[in-house]
């Protein structure tokens, strides 16, 4: 026991006015501890980032943040340790967040739904998407924005805040024999003017050209009929998601050039 109380008298004995050597030793740990998280964590997201092919600045963007939160988190420590008020650091801090709330609601809203989609990774850079009425190839996604270039050569940067808002397809496909690719579908309507079997010759007349080129054969189906109309969904299969924006315009454009010819054939002569 007198070994357990010497030791208790050193703790409480004080090296410098008013501080005591249980708080110097408090104050250590503390910043030993949060040195080692910041390690760690750090160690963590960069790996995270190098698996998930993130861009250079949202890694360093992701790494910043939480090294930011370890120290937010080790002051908070050292606050009560030193012997502070918890009161002041409480109200610093609600009125530093009241102050940062109020000035950039939106970046901090952006900010969180950045991390919600690098975390849930519902698409990559490099995939084609469409993203509610945008569509083409991600280009970039950064803690705020997530960046398409359109089929108009066009980049439009979508705030990730609208983006947990909208519809998210993703259009990469994985066959059977584990081969990716990209599958996109769009709709192409005609009246009925031309037979419906006249049409399907027209489809695969179309997709011969291109069947020897693309990963896996294109493909075709009827979604609607109406009194003045048939819709069909054509299947497109490439290897590259900027193929799209080349062969998309390419079978629509020869499939409605063979289409306009066969009904010109079936006119009645004037």
């Amino acid at each position: 026991m007198g070994l357990w109380e010497d030791f208790l008298n050193f703790l409480n004995s004080s090296p410098f006015p008013g501080i005591t050597w249980a708080t110097i030793l408090s104050v250590v740990a503390i910043v030993i501890v949060a040195v080692c998280l910041e390690r760690i964590v750090t160690r963590y997201v960069r790996r995270f980032a190098k698996r998930a092919n993130l861009a250079p600045n949202v890694g360093n963007g992701l790494v910043l943040t939480f090294r930011l939160l370890v120290v937010i988190g080790a002051f908070g420590f050292l606050v009560r340790v030193g012997g502070l008020p918890t009161e002041w650091f409480v109200a610093f801090s609600a009125l530093g967040g009241a102050a940062v709330g109020f000035a950039s609601t939106q970046s901090i809203g952006n900010f969180i739904a950045g991390i919600y989609l690098l975390a849930t990774r519902p698409f990559k850079v490099g995939d084609y998407v469409r993203i509610g009425t945008v569509e083409g190839v991600v280009q970039e996604i950064t803690i705020s924005y997530t960046k398409i270039l359109t089929i108009g050569n066009n980049v439009v940067s979508i705030s990730n805040l609208q983006i947990i808002d909208r519809d998210i397809t993703n259009y990469l496909y994985e066959s059977e024999e584990h081969v990716t690719f990209y599958c996109y579908t769009f709709e192409i309507g005609f009246d009925h003017s031309v037979p419906a079997t006249k049409t399907a010759e027209i489809f695969n007349q179309v997709f011969e050209q291109y069947n020897s080129i693309l990963p896996k054969k294109l493909d075709y189906m009827l979604v609607r009929s109406g009194a003045f109309e048939r819709v069909y969904v054509v299947y497109l299969y490439v290897k590259r998601p900027e193929d799209v924006f080349v062969f998309r315009p390419q079978i629509a454009e020869e499939v409605f050039k063979r289409w306009d010819t066969e009904r010109t054939k079936r006119k009645p002569a004037p």
